[in-house]
């Protein structure tokens, strides 16, 4: 009995650490996509990295979580997933705000 439970746990952290991989490579495909759309001049004027750092951080952090990682979570994951939340959660607000003309500058 113990030994059904063990092969059915196992099964369930290797789902869940395949949904969290791909969810991480969504956000890593989308923050690469939004900074490529975006105007280059944007980004010293909210005062952050440049289009091209941002590019390369997102880039090679998710292609390195996919490299290496081969779809399971890891560190590379994570770091990936990391990367692209600062993006989407501090700089696109930023970005927004300078092309709606709304910012503090």
């Amino acid at each position: 009995m113990a030994i059904a439970a063990s092969v059915w746990v196992d099964d369930v952290i290797s789902w869940i650490n395949q949904v969290i991989f791909l969810l991480t490579l969504v956000i890593g495909i989308t923050a690469f996509i939004h900074c490529l759309l975006q105007r280059a001049d944007a980004f010293p004027a909210i005062g952050t990295l440049s289009k091209a750092a941002w590019l390369g951080l997102i880039g090679a952090t998710t292609m390195l979580a996919l490299l290496l990682s081969l779809g399971r979570l890891g560190l590379f994951s994570l770091i990936a997933a990391g990367v692209a939340l600062v993006y989407l959660l501090d700089v696109r607000p930023g970005l927004r705000d300078v092309a709606d003309g709304r910012g503090s500058w």
